[in-house]
């Protein structure tokens, strides 16, 4: 897999680790996230992680304290590659809302903590303390962490505000799609990614992730198997879209919260 070909899904804009991302073959027309609108409270776990006072990022809550997101979205690299998380006062989080400029709550973010194996795409996860516990309700609620692995070739839900098509609007009500899981395998043959942390999700064209959805939750039997991570090709591509496989960082996610 060339670096040529991989953007990170950060924000409003496109990370590149060399070259900006290249359209695949295939006119981009419509919603490349290709989904609808989510109900009230379909997705109490989901919230939008916000750098600044805007929205950059998604992510999943884990329990009354702690959030997972991507690590790349909390964290900065130098000319070095020294990997830096950014400082905890920048971020705050919006839950209980699918509204991307209202209601919920905001949340501040007390401490960030990024995987220290994180870097070139792998080990992509962070995950972050909130300054005060959230209040459960209808709205807002964690989501349960697999307790198996994620099979090859199943319906795989994610959500998020990322934007609608290539180089698109961000949409102001949160959306969802539902991908399909491959094996590591397959991922390696289609995009040299079959890496035992990373789940690879296929979709039809014009659908999948994009910039902002990173951090954002891939859902299987009501449990978390995903964090956004990356696209190949640009958003829509007919390439399946990288995320971190959770069941693989089960065990870092527990020891990094109150789980």
């Amino acid at each position: 897999m060339t670096t040529a070909n991989v953007a990170i899904l950060l924000g409003s804009c496109l990370l590149l680790l060399v070259l900006p991302a290249q359209s695949a073959p295939g006119k981009l027309n419509g919603r490349v996230v290709g989904g609808e609108d989510a109900t009230k409270a379909q997705f109490p776990h989901q919230v939008s992680l916000r750098n600044a006072g805007s929205h950059s990022c998604g992510g999943s809550i884990l329990t009354r304290n702690y959030i997972l997101t991507a690590a790349h979205c909390v964290s900065n690299e130098d000319e070095n590659h020294v990997i830096t998380p950014i400082a905890a006062e920048r971020f705050t989080i919006r839950a209980g809302s699918n509204d991307r400029f209202s209601g919920g709550v905001l949340i501040q973010v007390a401490e960030v903590i990024v995987h220290e194996g994180y870097g070139n795409f792998l080990n992509d996860v962070a995950v972050l303390r909130l300054e005060t516990p959230l209040i459960f309700s209808d709205a807002i609620k964690p989501i349960a962490l697999p307790t198996a692995d994620t099979p090859a070739d199943v319906d795989v839900i994610i959500s998020g505000w990322g934007r609608i098509k290539h180089q698109g609007d961000l949409p102001r009500y949160l959306q969802y799609n539902t991908l399909s899981s491959i094996s590591t395998e397959k991922c390696e043959e289609l995009i040299g990614f079959g890496f035992e942390g990373e789940l690879c999700l296929l979709h039809l064209e014009d659908n999948g992730a994009c910039n902002g959805d990173s951090g954002g939750p891939a859902v299987y039997n009501d449990q978390l198997v995903g964090v956004a991570g990356f696209v190949v090709g640009g958003c829509g591509s007919s390439y399946p879209d990288g995320y971190a496989r959770v069941f693989y960082f089960k065990d870092w996610i527990i020891k990094n919260s109150d789980l």
